[in-house]
């Protein structure tokens, strides 16, 4: 079947690799979370393109390779448990992709799922297309006192199956290796479950392969993390550990390395080449001055004031799952996130919305239901500051009071709880049934966690930082033609009226639409009190989503949902930002 060329969006450039081109392709495919990842990162790189698969939403990486000198395409398949009677868009992309005719499958076999691992190896298999079985975390299938005699399933179904810890890189030589043989024959491989039933077939071959080991058997020890006690007060602990981390690191980069290198080496010279190049004041304020200076502005706050709050987030966002223990937070939210229509599976979109609210919509995907889709989608946008805007509101807030950031924080989460309440009692669609799969925890891999770090900074630097330097320009152009302080006048009845905000403050509620971290950190520059510096992040916290979340939510959803999301974030922002200034004005007045 003809495959109509996938939909891409770069991630670097591909290496150009000798031998020929990349119409060749090989799949790399598996269970989800089975470390397929780990190895499609350590044969390709970082020099990778992320693709929509033609006519579907369903998005899968790939990336150039080279075996024996010859070019291949590796695509890493979205990870599935079936390719009969697909029940989703993953599993049907998956079937799709085998009858495009590849020239090679890397399939990951799980030690730790072997049975359901197996079974889907069969499915595979039954496509006859030459495969290469990487048996992979046999370490930890070793600490339960289990070990897979991989010489036997290799001569019971005739492929090639090579032991291998993808998280350090062992064997994944031998993989490669094996796949340039592979690559060059017909599929002789046996299918034992062509005329048998394959659930059968499958115990049969675990019965012989599975030998139990003289080793102690670990494999529950960490059990208690998943249990409401001691579990929630740990995963508490965690959290707090992990923003104080985020706070901490990032306003230390920031004060004592980042500003410093700016203000004393970087600024003055672009102060002093502008003004030794123009005569113009216009320009000048244009280029450097002291409101929305280009070339001052648009260095100072995604750089100096965002990126190092970036840095400290995706570390220990990357930390967390690669370590496995986001999973298990999940566990712990079911019986609250049941409460408001949902299950935990909801929470990991959630939490990926404190990095970017756009990858944080899209992996809604994996939920099982269109009513918690979009209600994710919906708390995201409401209620989830991206981390962008998270080290907006550190920078405005937390050097003032740091109860005051952590007040932001707890609304944020309270209206996210409010805002799933209210989808919940407006959508009363069935929540299916869903099994959450725990995987083992484990200390990361610094090589692999760097890179995905790296990837992540990368993203910020391309999506965020670009973005916010080109609005930045064109804010200062008109902000020094006079379109801003008109902006202000007319807008006064709101900002200055019912806000309590100087005028100066509606220019940030209209970068905000391009950028949400735009809607904050103006307010830097402002004179303002604690309290008014507090309305302004209520308000930047409610605000419109920036357009590309606007964008992304019609795409996923619908039109009709992107206006309702557009207008009632809005009308949220302004509500609450003038009923929190109007309530602690008249506090004020009545207590003093």
């Amino acid at each position: 079947m003809a495959h109509c060329g996938p939909k891409t969006k770069r991630r670097g450039q591909s290496k150009q690799l000798s031998g020929g081109d990349l119409h060749k392709t090989i799949l790399l495919m598996g269970l989800p979370n089975v470390g397929k990842s780990a190895i499609f990162s350590r044969f390709t790189g970082l020099d990778v393109m992320v693709s929509n698969y033609s006519g579907t939403t369903v998005e899968f990486y790939e990336g150039p390779m080279e075996i024996d000198g010859e070019s291949y395409l590796l695509k890493d398949v979205p990870g599935i448990y079936n390719l009969e009677d697909p029940n989703d868009d993953a599993e049907r992309v998956a079937r799709q992709m085998l009858e495009d005719g590849p020239e090679a499958i890397v399939f990951v076999l799980d030690a730790l799922n072997f049975e359901s691992s197996l079974h889907l190896l069969m499915q595979v298999l039954e496509h006859d297309i030459p495969t290469v079985v990487a048996l992979n975390r046999t370490d930890l299938m070793k600490s339960r006192g289990l070990r897979i005699d991989a010489s036997l399933l290799q001569q019971r179904l005739n492929v090639s199956v090579i032991p291998t810890v993808a998280l350090r890189g062992n064997s994944l030589d031998v993989v490669k290796y094996a796949m340039a043989q592979t690559v060059k024959q017909e599929a002789r491989h046996t299918v034992p479950s062509k005329d048998k039933d394959r659930w059968r077939v499958v115990e049969e071959l675990r019965e012989e392969v599975v030998k139990t080991t003289p080793q102690k058997n670990g494999a529950d020890r960490f059990s208690f993390l998943a249990k409401p006690f001691p579990g929630i007060p740990i995963a508490l602990l965690v959290l707090a550990v992990m923003f104080g981390f985020v706070i901490g690191f990032g306003m230390g980069l920031r004060q004592y390395l980042l500003l410093p290198f700016f203000d004393n080496l970087v600024f003055p010279y672009i102060r002093g080449g502008v003004e030794a190049l123009t005569d113009s004041q216009m320009l000048r304020a244009i280029l450097i001055g002291d409101d929305y200076g280009f070339l001052i502005k648009g260095i100072e706050w995604p750089f100096a004031l965002v990126l190092p709050y970036v840095v400290s987030f995706y570390a220990m966002m990357s930390v967390l799952e690669d370590t496995g223990y986001l999973p298990r937070i999940a566990v712990l939210l079911d019986g609250v996130f049941k409460k408001i229509g949902l299950n935990g599976s909801c929470a990991i979109p959630l939490l990926l919305g404190y990095g970017c609210g756009i990858p944080a919509i899209m992996s809604t995907r994996a939920l099982p239901s269109k009513k918690q889709r979009l209600s994710v989608a919906v708390m995201v946008c409401f209620a989830v500051p991206c981390v962008s805007q998270t080290g907006a509101f550190i920078a405005l807030l937390a050097e003032r009071s740091i109860f005051a950031f952590l007040f932001i924080f707890f609304v944020s989460v309270f209206a996210m709880i409010l805002v799933g309440i209210l989808m919940d009692k407006f959508n009363k669609q069935r929540v299916p049934f869903t099994l959450m799969e725990l995987p083992p925890l484990l200390v990361p891999a610094p090589k692999l966690l760097s890179k995905k770090i790296l990837f992540r900074i990368r993203h910020y630097l391309r999506e965020g930082a670009v973005p916010m330097v080109v609005a930045i320009f064109f804010a200062a152009v008109l902000f020094e033609l006079g379109f801003f302080p008109a902006l202000g006048r007319a807008m006064a009845p709101v900002v200055s009226g019912w806000l309590m905000l100087p005028e100066a403050a509606s220019t940030p509620l209209v970068l905000g639409v391009f950028r949400r971290e735009l809607a904050v950190l103006p307010l830097l520059d402002l004179d303002l009190t604690t309290v008014q510096f507090f309305t302004g992040a209520l308000v930047a916290l409610f605000y419109v989503p920036c357009i590309a979340m606007i964008a992304t939510l019609a795409k996923e959803f619908n039109v009709k949902t992107a206006v309702f999301v557009f207008i009632g974030t809005t009308a949220t922002a302004l509500f609450v930002g003038g009923l929190f200034a109007r309530g602690y004005d008249l506090f004020v007045t009545l207590f003093g």
